[in-house]
């Protein structure tokens, strides 16, 4: 009874922000009380006149911001689901700036001296009291090695974990809440959605896995000097604290910067571009918190990137069929779209495969016959993801974390030069990797390397049935 009633509360709560900002319309459909109408509706009348200038989605992220920490990260995860929220909405959240007031230094201290099993003057040489950079799971400072290296220590909030865990739960009891008052609001699966974003703030919450996703992805730009990946100082680094070597350059989306510093937009645009293409379809594992923030142009030219908190993964087949589908639609075939739909296992047999590819022009047409500069992929993707249900069409998750990356990269593209559409620079790229990986050499050697791998680890699997054989007869012996 008093959880139920602190969740009433806190419903009152989120009435209140959204009402505040003029953002009550992202609640109506649900049937909600006359009281709690009357209540929306006093509050709006008062306020609402100081944000009529802003968007929608503007007036919503201001709600989040208001509402905290726990709020803010549900609205950048709702940005992945532009299938149900709409593009522009989509784009709102993904501009949501996860900003929030530091925690007191002493805390900062305190955790760091408990993780790290010693003083912090024996730590660091120098530390900054005051956070470059303060957000809802951690905070930043920048700080000096006492080898005199320049770093970057993050450290997770105080007590975030109780914090998370407490509107996680109320997430839940607000979905079922709602799916009770308005049924047919199932199918839109909410549920989902709660779950996807426990498990990003899971692992956002231990510093040691966004330490591993950041050497991962320097690993796989080792042979290329165009991108750039901060080291990580594991010695500095714990499940609370996280170390990595000090960033400094223009932020990428500065044009008026690069322009300043004689640096071309054009070649950061491609260099941006090129890195894009190869994270998601040659490597499958892709930064997916693109904002400006999070990138830099550095000193040697290349493009740094901080922040490692979200990534995401596409397996081989998803890239492939992706990679034709993409091609597909900017060729303006639309046969050869629904042929790949089909033969990949998204859309049901049972459908026709000629209406289906009617809808796919009744998606791609409009977007793809603006002028080049206008063309969005990502927008794309959301109409086809929205088609879903009339096809019958297998939901893909790791499709939306990868919509809402493709979405922020076109709007980084169009403030670099709004004359360029980075698809059609990942054109010809799409291309010669998809000829590559049709060729039959390199089929014949992908079943290569597994037959090798195989047999590398054959021995140590005979070791270990040998040991479970010994182990078993020991037990009925």
């Amino acid at each position: 009874m008093y959880k139920e009633i602190q969740n009433i509360f806190k419903l009152f709560r989120i009435i209140n922000a959204l009402a505040v900002f003029d953002a009550i319309f992202s609640i109506k459909n649900i049937k909600l009380s006359p009281i709690v109408l009357l209540y929306a509706k006093i509050i709006i009348f008062f306020s609402s006149k100081k944000h009529s200038h802003l968007t929608p989605g503007e007036r919503l992220c201001r709600s989040l911001i208001k509402l905290g920490p726990s709020f803010i990260k549900l609205g950048q995860s709702l940005a992945t689901r532009s299938d149900l929220i709409g593009d522009k909405m989509a784009y709102d959240l993904s501009q949501l700036q996860d900003k929030l007031l530091p925690f007191d230094f002493r805390q900062v201290k305190k955790t760091i001296e408990n993780e790290l099993k010693m003083p912090i003057k024996k730590i660091f040489k120098d530390f900054q009291e005051k956070p470059s950079a303060a957000a809802s799971i951690a905070q930043v400072h920048f700080a000096k090695t006492t080898q005199g290296k320049k770093v970057a220590v993050k450290i997770l909030r105080p007590k975030i974990e109780d914090a998370f865990e407490v509107d996680i739960k109320f997430f839940y009891w607000l979905v079922n809440l709602i799916e009770t008052i308005k049924p047919n609001i199932r199918k839109l699966n909410l549920k989902q959605i709660v779950e996807t974003f426990a498990q990003t703030v899971k692992i956002e919450m231990d510093l040691r896995l966004e330490a591993a996703a950041a050497a991962e992805l320097k690993e796989n730009f080792s042979d290329h000097d165009y991108f750039y990946v901060p080291e990580i100082d594991w010695e500095r680094t714990s499940k609370r604290v996280l170390t990595l070597e000090r960033i400094n350059g223009i932020k990428i989306n500065s044009r008026k910067a690069l322009l300043k510093a004689n640096k071309n937009p054009d070649e950061v645009l491609k260099k941006c571009t090129t890195a894009l293409f190869k994270q998601i379809f040659e490597d499958g594992f892709f930064h997916a918190d693109v904002h400006p923030g999070n990138q830099f142009l550095d000193k040697k030219g290349r493009i740094a990137v901080i922040d490692f908190g979200i990534m995401g993964r596409v397996d081989f087949k998803t890239r492939n069929f992706l990679a034709e589908i993409l091609l597909g639609f900017l060729n303006g075939d639309y046969t050869r779209v629904a042929k790949i739909h089909f033969r990949a296992g998204y859309v049901s047999k049972k459908q026709s495969e000629e209406l289906f590819a009617q809808a796919c022009r009744a998606v791609g047409e409009p977007i793809l016959k603006k002028p080049a500069s206008e063309i969005s992929i990502a927008q794309l993707i959301s109409r086809l993801l929205k088609m879903a249900g009339d096809f019958e069409m297998e939901t893909q998750p790791q499709l939306f974390l990868l919509q809402k990356t493709m979405l922020v990269s076109e709007g980084l593209g169009r403030e670099l030069n709004p004359k360029i559409n980075i698809w059609e620079l990942t054109r010809p790229l799409m291309e010669e990797w998809l000829q590559k990986n049709k060729n039959p050499r390199k089929k014949i050697e992908k079943t290569v390397n597994d037959i090798k791998f195989a047999l590398d680890h054959f021995p140590e699997l005979i070791e270990k049935l040998e040991a479970l054989t010994s182990q078993l007869k020991r037990e009925h012996s």
